[in-house]
């Protein structure tokens, strides 16, 4: 993993709160580009997707924000992903709200076949249009990736499901609608909620992530900032009391990257508007990018 590919895509179409579309700006002011090539990586940066704004769009249907717009810019997104891939590079996706999720996944799988998924998320992004009270599809993603909801979003990129659910671990869990739980409780995805964490210790919830996301295909981890507690991370879009410490973030990414499974990774949910601290929230997501990609302190 000597050669990284950053993808910018600014959107906040799949939420309900603006400004996630200033997370890769955010990120990338914060010192990415250097974090990077200080660990001795070869660093290209693509720019961001065109993404249009909010106020631009016409809203046909209010169970489906934005689908045709988010359809486009995941087309896209997945196009790119799988050029670098097909390279040999490492795509680094920075979002943008989670939504990015779909398109991102498309192009993994068509490159990698059978990915496992690692998804950090204080919320299970599971929901469906039918289940759904706001219509946000970020809210929707990991259901759409593992084959459940509308038919456009399952089937994007032509493969569907994007990552099995055997395959798909969710850490970090605090935040569940009603039917959400229950649909993630008839699946076959593995749930470490912030109890399961506090049990059992990062360490071993890695451990066990990685044998039930492992294998051939590779590991895509998708890492949602609204993971971490909001008294560290406050410049995310949806923030919720009770999350994942600094160091248990860190030491997640680390182990994870110890283990060279890693293909791609994508951070998303920076909301540099809501952040408390002069960009704090994306100081912190480069942080975790670096110990994603093997940063080490001492062994």
């Amino acid at each position: 993993m000597n050669r990284i590919d950053i993808i910018g895509v600014p959107v906040d179409l799949g939420a309900n709160r603006r400004g996630t579309d200033m997370g890769p700006s955010a990120m990338r002011y914060a010192g990415l580009r250097k974090a990077l090539l200080d660990m001795g990586l070869e660093v290209t940066d693509h720019g961001n997707i065109e993404v249009p704004v909010p106020e631009s769009i016409k809203v046909a249907n209010p169970h489906f924000l934005f689908l045709e717009e988010i359809l486009e810019v995941c087309e896209e997104l997945g196009d790119r992903v799988f050029e670098v891939l097909e390279r040999g590079g490492f795509p680094l996706v920075l979002g943008g709200d989670h939504s990015i999720a779909i398109g991102t996944l498309a192009g993994v799988c068509r490159s990698a076949g059978d990915p496992g998924l690692i998804w950090f998320d204080t919320h299970g992004d599971f929901n469906t249009f039918e289940t759904s009270e706001t219509g946000n599809i970020h809210g929707m993603s990991l259901a759409a990736v593992t084959g459940r909801g509308h038919p456009d979003l399952v089937q994007l990129g032509g493969r569907a499901p994007k990552v099995r659910e055997e395959k798909t671990v969710l850490i970090g869990v605090r935040d569940l609608d009603n039917k959400e739980k229950s649909m993630l409780g008839e699946s076959k995805i593995t749930v470490f909620s912030m109890k399961k964490i506090d049990e059992l210790g990062m360490a071993r919830v890695i451990k066990e992530a990685l044998l039930k996301a492992g294998g051939g295909g590779g590991i895509h981890v998708s890492f949602d900032l609204d993971v971490i507690d909001p008294a560290i991370a406050s410049g995310v879009g949806t923030p919720v009391t009770g999350g994942l410490s600094y160091r248990e973030a860190h030491l997640a990414l680390e182990l994870i990257a110890e283990t060279k499974m890693l293909r791609s990774l994508e951070v998303c949910e920076v909301n540099p508007i809501v952040d408390i601290g002069g960009n704090r929230t994306a100081r912190l997501a480069v942080e975790l990018v670096t110990s994603a990609l093997g940063k080490r302190i001492f062994y």
